[in-house]
């Protein structure tokens, strides 16, 4: 019972409840496992690396959560910042990638200071609802986009820029791994991006997608992440460039926590009589140390996961939900193989489900409004023109400050988005 104070529980609910709650939970976002190293590979990463990190750092963060905040809500590598990593960052900006992990770390630290000294809530009040909203849903679409892209069933044209790719066995695949993740969610099944992935990859095998090597073993020990170890690179760490990209991955970080926080807890009925997220310092204090290690590790900044609220539907209360899939992700450090296995045709399903999730608040966005409209359309769409999450943010803020101001409602502003909005003109005059 000891172990149970610690993490929260009291026994309002069973300990099985609990346990098959962060089963459930870890069986909901463990396609992460597949994901992310599949996603930080393609910025020159070690694959095999990046899956210790990402169980590790997942494991860390979660077990964080249980204990200091006590609620049921688990963290791993987040999606959409992953992607902003490899292709924003490092593809589309020529970083290395040991940069864009020291921006990762640098984010980290900066968090645990803004939330040690409550600087959270003045960065949340500057941005407008709308640009939150849209921000998420551009994402979303973004992470999509990148699906079928890396898939093949969109692929360059010279005339038209993009159009739709050769049926082949790799793009075919992906397709069902679309098609069956939207089926298995329509069926409420628990963990059916994890089950999509896993079909699929079995599926791939007589279509020669999936390549089985000749030493391949279910179980192995975890491999070693020396590759991606503390391995920063803090030569531009004074410039332009690393301030706008570490404000960034703060932006993200936060909101998408903050998002994910209130939205789980109000599900399960967790929020105080005042409608505010219990242990809420204590949540992000962990999001913000998950960060932290996971840079350190070797991956992209850590974040709370909305997936939590399966374990939560599943009658999870406490950190000792958080505490089962803290111990999972530590198990799974030993089916490495198995997730190695996985081709990115099988995770196409997840990427595209998680954009399909992401555009649910576009609703929210006052469409009447072309002040709030046209800035929030330019976020969603700029993301996945010029392919940069970054590009989109900046070219978003500023359509709504320019807007604003020549409508006579520059009051509204904030000094915050003032302040920002020059920083991200002095980028673009830049280069």
């Amino acid at each position: 019972m000891k172990l149970g104070k610690l993490v929260g529980y009291h026994g309002q609910t069973p300990v099985r409840t609990e346990l098959v709650a962060g089963l459930t939970t870890f069986l909901t976002m463990s396609y992460i496992l597949a994901v992310n190293p599949d996603i930080l590979s393609q910025a020159g990463m070690s694959k095999e690396a990046v899956f210790t990190a990402t169980a590790v750092s997942a494991s860390f963060a979660t077990l964080v959560m249980a204990i200091l905040a006590k609620l049921p809500i688990a963290l791993a590598p987040a999606m959409g910042v992953n992607a902003f990593f490899a292709f924003t960052l490092v593809q589309g900006m020529k970083l290395p990638w040991e940069t864009a992990l020291a921006a990762v770390f640098i984010e980290g630290v900066v968090f645990i200071l803004i939330t040690l000294f409550n600087v959270r809530e003045a960065i949340v009040k500057s941005i407008p609802m709308s640009l939150r909203y849209a921000i998420s849903a551009g994402i979303g679409m973004f992470i999509s986009f990148i699906g079928l892209k890396n898939a093949g069933i969109i692929v360059p044209n010279s005339s038209t820029y993009v159009m739709l790719g050769e049926f082949n066995p790799i793009s075919v695949l992906a397709v069902i791994s679309i098609l069956l993740s939207g089926i298995l969610m329509k069926l409420n099944v628990r963990g059916s991006l994890f089950y999509s992935i896993i079909a699929c990859t079995l599926l791939g095998i007589p279509l020669g997608v999936t390549q089985i090597p000749d030493n391949f073993t279910l179980v192995s020990l975890p491999h070693s992440m020396e590759p991606t170890f503390m391995k920063f690179n803090f030569s531009n760490i004074f410039s332009l460039d690393m301030l706008i990209i570490v404000f960034t991955l703060i932006f993200m970080d936060l909101f998408d926590t903050l998002g994910t926080l209130i939205g789980v807890t109000a599900k399960g009925g967790l929020m105080d009589k005042d409608g505010n997220v219990p242990n809420l310092k204590q949540a992000l204090f962990a999001d913000a140390l998950g960060t932290t290690f996971g840079a350190m590790c070797g991956t992209s900044t850590v974040g709370a996961y909305v997936e939590s609220a399966s374990g939560i539907s599943e009658g999870g209360r406490t950190g000792l939900t958080s505490l089962t899939v803290a111990i999972l992700f530590i198990v799974a450090l030993f089916f490495a193989p198995l997730f190695l296995l996985i081709p990115s045709a099988a995770t196409t399903g997840a990427l595209f489900i998680v954009g399909v999730l992401m555009i649910g608040n576009v609703h929210k966005i006052d469409l009447s409004d072309i002040s709030e409209a046209l800035p929030a359309f330019v976020t969603m769409l700029m993301m996945v023109l010029t392919y940069s999450i970054a590009d989109g943010i900046i070219l978003g803020m500023l359509s709504y400050v320019v807007i604003r101001v020549f409508t006579g409602h520059y009051k509204e502003i904030s000094i915050t988005m003032y302040i920002l909005s020059l920083l991200f003109i002095l980028k673009l005059a830049l280069g």
